[in-house]
């Protein structure tokens, strides 16, 4: 069955017209082109305001470059204008980790560039409160919401106020927007005034110095410093982080409160989890799962094109990375859609008329989350940690994974379905019984060989990020032993099999503990294991992470101890250059380096005469200046050596 145009949202004034509409109730900006799909955020608050009957239209990627027209076109909306940057920082979508300017845009068709300013939701909001004074603007996504707060910003060097400040937007809703979306949408239909909605959870906004903080009995409050005492104490920026990541993880959390100039910025708690039946119903709404038509003449849409056939089974991730901002989007706490749920748009997927009987991915923002949650409820309630496997996987997570098991086999059972593979990355460490000691070890062992045996397209990638103690302990991730554990039960399933897999490892170089000799030392481990890196990446310091904290302020927020972050260009390139160990214009740089610093034991273990061999030639993708080398794969040759007796 060929889709209408009215089966999108409308983005033009014909659209608008083709529904029977003369008037919209929201109009969305948003910095991606728009994509009518569940993995698309700007997407996804369309249509969940859309299932309210309110009137809605998107204007993606409006262009800031001329008259503004894109911003007065649909003219003025009954409710308000929501703003989002996209589902991308824009500054992350626009700059790779050396501040160059990305050659691709993987939210715009044929990736052009050029489509999105830098801080986006700023921009947009700005534009809008200029022309339409009097209308509400609301603002969302991963850009608010991970600025919510007094942030450093890596692009311009500066630390920032809340995105609110900047934006002049009236509201921010930071997390996943289905919920507050939804009180909002209900009070506005009965009448609350836009400027009264001031206790609706997971939302924020600015009270000037005259106004009353807005009151609610069931809530506790939270002060932490101000925006003008952080600008003056990079000790006392780092100490707020603390509050707002443990406030921000808790089901039962504190109203947050801080000055900024004239005004008080009032975050108020989250929402607790969504419930199954609230997340089917988001993954359940009438999307087309296809770019807007307009795009056709424009070219492929990469983003688009990466997950036009996976399917996402949850959100959340209580892996609490401090280099990673998904908890702080998303919560800690697992969010699974029901197995009917999941089904369902398997089976919407398997026929589509491109479909070739191939799923990229069946995952989430870890592939292997699904289902799992607290054995006693009454003990989450009350945590404030911000990682349930960090240092120890805590006693009270279940981490069964014999329910996704079932999923990866139920979804296989589908008759147009020829094999489902997991894009997503695996927390390798929740499948190694050493590390997660109180875990059935069959159970574990089982969907390790489901994985690997029927749902690795050639590649299995995992993230152990780095191999040094120090530097793991501060990313909150567990010690390297636990990937070469891995390794081995990996090596086991792949030659019984007779598979001939890869195991292609993830690591960050230049991240805050991290020394010369660190990567020195990563770089001759994993030399020594055969592998020749290439998903490699520059720690990025983006807002609301323990790590870009550490990086800005040179201080530990739950410690408040210095700590040493490379930052300077000539630091980060040094880090970065020991990845590539195997180039020979990097040779006599490593040697040197590595006699300077009294590591001489480790020039041998990587430049001198070794067991390695050219082989085939492989594209190797270095995110830290956003480039594709290709350079010689090898491998590792073995002798074959007696048996001793």
């Amino acid at each position: 069955m060929m889709n209408k145009l009215s089966d999108w949202l409308p983005t033009t004034n014909k659209e608008v017209k083709l529904r029977g509409w003369d008037n919209l109730d929201v109009i969305l900006f948003s910095g991606d082109a728009y994509v009518d799909h569940p993995a698309f955020g700007p997407a996804v608050i369309g249509r969940i305001l859309e299932s309210y009957g309110l009137k809605v239209a998107i204007v993606p990627q409006p262009s800031v470059h001329d008259n503004l027209q894109d911003f007065e076109k649909l003219g003025k909306p009954n409710l308000f204008f929501a703003v989002t940057g996209g589902c991308m920082d824009p500054m992350v979508s626009n700059y790779t980790a050396s501040k160059k300017r990305r050659d691709k845009d993987a939210y715009t068709p044929n990736g052009d560039k050029g489509f999105r300013p830098d801080y986006a939701t700023t921009i947009y909001s700005n534009i809008l409160k200029d022309k339409f004074p009097d209308v509400p603007v609301l603002i969302g996504g991963i850009e608010a919401s991970l600025r919510r707060v007094t942030h450093y910003d890596y692009w311009s060097d500066t630390l920032k106020p809340t995105i609110l400040t900047d934006s002049k937007a009236d509201m921010l809703v930071y997390g996943m927007g289905e919920q507050p979306l939804r009180e909002i949408v209900y009070l506005l239909q009965k009448g609350v005034p836009f400027s009264s909605l001031k206790t609706i959870k997971q939302t924020a906004f600015l009270i000037q110095e005259f106004e009353k903080i807005p009151k609610n009995k069931n809530w506790s409050d939270v002060t932490i410093n101000s925006h003008e005492a952080c600008l003056n104490d990079k000790k006392t920026f780092a100490s707020n982080f603390k509050i707002i990541e443990q406030e921000s993880n808790k089901l039962y959390a504190n109203r947050i409160l801080q000055e900024v100039g004239n005004t008080t910025l009032v975050i108020n708690p989250p929402f607790p989890t969504m419930t199954e039946a609230e997340i089917d119903a988001s993954f359940d709404l009438p999307f087309t799962r296809l770019p807007h038509p307009k795009y056709n003449k424009r070219g492929p849409i990469p983003a688009f094109e990466m997950i036009k056939f996976s399917i996402n089974i949850h959100r959340g991730c209580f892996g609490g990375c401090s280099f990673c901002t998904i908890s702080a989007h998303q919560g800690k706490f697992i969010a699974s859609r029901s197995k009917e749920s999941i089904l369902k748009e398997v089976d919407k997927v398997a026929n589509m008329p491109d479909f070739k009987g191939y799923l990229s991915d069946i995952g989430g923002p870890s592939a292997n989350m699904y289902k799992m949650k607290g054995k006693v409820q009454e003990i989450c309630d009350k945590c404030v940690s911000p990682s349930c496997i960090s240092p120890v996987i805590c006693h009270n997570l279940d981490t069964s994974h014999k329910p996704l098991t079932e999923i990866y086999q139920a979804v296989d059972k589908h008759p147009k379905v020829k094999k489902s593979f997991i894009g997503s990355g695996i927390r390798y460490d929740m499948l190694v019984p050493e590390f997660n000691k109180k875990a059935d070890p069959k159970e574990l062992d089982a969907y390790t060989e489901e994985v690997i045996t029927n749902h690795v397209s050639g590649r299995l990638k995992v993230a152990p990020e780095h191999t040094s103690d120090n530097v793991l302990k501060l990313m909150r991730k567990p010690s390297f032993t636990y990937f070469h554990k891995f390794k081995e039960r990996f090596d086991k399933i792949n030659f019984k099999k007779k598979l001939n897999l890869q195991l292609i490892p993830y690591f960050i170089s230049s991240h805050p503990a991290c020394e010369l000799e660190d990567m020195a030392n990563l770089a001759a481990e994993t030399k020594d294991m055969g592998f020749q890196l290439e998903q490699v990446q520059g720690f990025t310091p983006t807002p609301m992470t323990v790590a870009t904290v550490i990086y800005y302020s040179g201080y530990h927020p739950y410690t408040l101890k210095p700590m040493k972050t490379p930052k300077t260009k000539a630091e980060k390139e040094e880090q970065h250059r020991f990845f590539f160990w195997y180039k020979n214009e990097n040779k006599k740089w490593i040697k040197d380096t590595l006699t300077k610093v009294g590591k001489t034991d480790l020039i041998k273990k990587l430049l001198g005469s070794n067991n390695w061999q050219k082989n085939t030639k492989t594209k190797v993708k270095d995110t830290f200046n956003d480039t594709v080398v290709y350079t010689s794969r090898k491998k590792k040759r073995f002798n074959k050596k007696k048996p001793k007796k």
